[in-house]
């Protein structure tokens, strides 16, 4: 056995290296919880991002609110431009028009299938059910007109749309948040304007007023 002052020796020895002990202990992180120590907190992801966007979006979703709209009403206004143009390839007697129709028909057709569904999903915005009920009417009151009656109509409805249309997607080309969006906006910008400037020269073709031209829109870009 050990001599109590052997032992006294000992206890007055381990006493520092307990302390030291208790001291790092204290400064360790609690059980469960990994140090975040030189980790970046990442931002939460946007639901609207697209895949190869790295930047990263910060925005809440809520704040996303405009670009979702943005996204439903052109979804109702590519429905409408394409059941016209489908009207309109039946209805007119003139070539001009009827090749306008068609191309209607085309580019907006592409531009849901291949932006704007795509984004709608992602952002959780529901499916167009078809145009608006403004353009339902207009789609109706076409119906019951042919020939030259149909195309001036028709050039003036597409004059008068294409023209609001170019307004909102500008717009949004430079307020959207999310990035994907953004790029349709801008994108889309661009074939509208091609569009009213092929609308405004057969609306010269057909005597139809044409207000404000577009060609103030293409030289300011």
């Amino acid at each position: 056995m050990l001599s109590k002052p052997t032992m006294r020796k000992m206890w007055l020895c381990s006493v520092p290296a307990l302390l030291t002990s208790v001291a790092l202990l204290a400064q360790a992180p609690p059980s469960g919880q990994p140090s975040t120590a030189g980790q970046q907190q990442q931002p939460p992801s946007s639901a609207t991002a697209s895949p190869g966007d790295t930047a990263g979006n910060t925005a809440p979703s809520g704040q996303n609110f405009g670009d979702q709209a943005f996204i439903a009403k052109a979804l109702e206004g590519n429905a409408a431009e394409v059941q016209l143009g489908q009207l309109a390839q039946q209805q007119s007697q003139s070539n001009d028009v009827k090749q306008f129709a068609q191309k209607m028909v085309s580019d907006h057709t592409q531009m849901t299938d291949k932006w704007l569904k795509p984004v709608a999903k992602q952002m959780g915005v529901s499916e167009s059910k078809g145009p608006s009920k403004k353009d339902k009417k207009l789609i109706e009151k076409l119906q019951g007109m042919s020939g030259e009656q149909f195309d001036t109509e028709y050039i003036q409805a597409m004059l008068k749309d294409h023209k609001a249309d170019l307004k909102d997607f500008q717009n949004e080309a430079q307020m959207a948040q999310d990035p994907s969006v953004k790029q349709i906006a801008q994108q889309g910008a661009n074939i509208i304007s091609q569009h009213l400037q092929m609308i405004e020269q057969i609306a010269q073709k057909h005597n139809v007023p044409v207000e404000g031209k577009s060609k103030d829109v293409s030289s300011s870009k």
